[in-house]
This record gives C-alpha cells, sequence and structure tokens, in this order.
C-alpha cells in the first residue's frame, strides 16, 4: 500500500476514533464539543497529533476523578480499561487474520517488537465502547483495583455489546470483521474508505 493511503487510512481512523470519544462525552452530558472541532481538524496522517490532544481533553472530562491520568499502571478504573482493552486487541487482530491480514504490518504504528501494529491502529475507534462499558461496569461493581472474576467476566461482554454499524445493530465483534474486510478492500485497490461504528447518542 502507497504511503499517502496509509496516512489517508489514519486519517480516517483519527476522525473515527475522536467522533466516538465526542459522542461518549455528549451521553455522559459533558462539554464535547471541544472534541467535534478536534475531529473535523484531523488531517492526512493526523500530522498536528489531534489524536493526543482530543485524549488529553477526554480523560479529564469522561473520568471524575482527580488527577486522574490514564496509564498502564496507574489507579482505578486503570486495571478494568487495561484489561478490556486487551481483549479488544486480540479481538481485532483475530478479525484482521481472518479477512487474510497480518496484524504485524500497522497503517501507522511501527513497532520491530510489536506483533500487532495493526490491531493497535483498526482498534483505535473502538476504544470508546470499552470506555462506555467499564463506567458501567464500575457503576454497578465499584472500582476496586483488583478485578474480581465477576467483573472480568461482564468486561469479556466487550465482544457482543450490540453496536450500530451501517445502520444494522450487531455484536461488536461482527463490526470488527466487516471493517476488517473494509481495510482489506483499501488495500487491494477497491475503495479508500475504511468503515468505522459511530457511537450511537
Amino acid at each position: 500500500a502507497s504511503k499517502p493511503l496509509h496516512k489517508q487510512l489514519w486519517q480516517q481512523t483519527i476522525k473515527a476514533k475522536i467522533t466516538n470519544q465526542s459522542n461518549l462525552l455528549k451521553i455522559k452530558h459533558k462539554n464535547f464539543r471541544v472534541l467535534d472541532n478536534f475531529a473535523m481538524n484531523v488531517l492526512s496522517g493526523d500530522t498536528t497529533n489531534r489524536e493526543a490532544l482530543a485524549a488529553k481533553y477526554y480523560w479529564r472530562e469522561l473520568i471524575e476523578q482527580p488527577g486522574f491520568v490514564r496509564e498502564r499502571f496507574g489507579s482505578a478504573p486503570n486495571p478494568h480499561l487495561n484489561y478490556c482493552y486487551t481483549i479488544l486487541r486480540a479481538a481485532t487482530a483475530r478479525a484482521l487474520i481472518g479477512v487474510g491480514l497480518l496484524p504485524t504490518l500497522g497503517i501507522h504504528h511501527h513497532n520491530r517488537y510489536n506483533d500487532f501494529c495493526l490491531a493497535d491502529d483498526i482498534m483505535e475507534p473502538y476504544r470508546p465502547y470499552v470506555d462506555r462499558l467499564v463506567l458501567r461496569v464500575i457503576d454497578e461493581h465499584g472500582s476496586e483495583e483488583l478485578l474480581s472474576t465477576e467483573v472480568k467476566s461482564e468486561l469479556l461482554g466487550i465482544l457482543t455489546e450490540e453496536i450500530e454499524f451501517e445502520g444494522q445493530i450487531k455484536p461488536l465483534v461482527n463490526a470488527l470483521n466487516n471493517t476488517a474486510s473494509s481495510l482489506r478492500q483499501c488495500f487491494e485497490g477497491c475503495t479508500r474508505k475504511i468503515v468505522y461504528p459511530k457511537l450511537c447518542i
């Protein structure tokens, strides 16, 4: 695939991610308009790094916890997010392999020690679905940092979470398969648009 195609696909991916983040803030009755502005101004290849700017704003608005930092080894809800993102990452890699793509070869992420660069790219717009589920689980079970079997089981439900995809309601794992298929079509030259779900308000 050409470098311009890689940049266009990454632009579409980040725009979809920020749009879904904005919609989740809207659902939670938070100030979302800043993210709408970021989404409209994502350039090819996201050369102005709207993704990072959006993330900083998004987490500050979404998590009502003074001093919260989204990190690998941070306090709750970080353990919940990390666990559920791992499930999403594995499902994304499986969807990519299912349509004949190598999850190692990313459109943006490049790391010789990472076997899942493409999965890390493609899962980005799906992350807000994880965030929404995690908030729901924490509301029900509290924010204990040591995840119980029951909490893990509920977080595993991310794969069957019903989402809207191209006008249809389907399990998230099926939507991942459709996204992977549309990416393959981009690489085959049939289209230049990768299809992502839009988080419903």
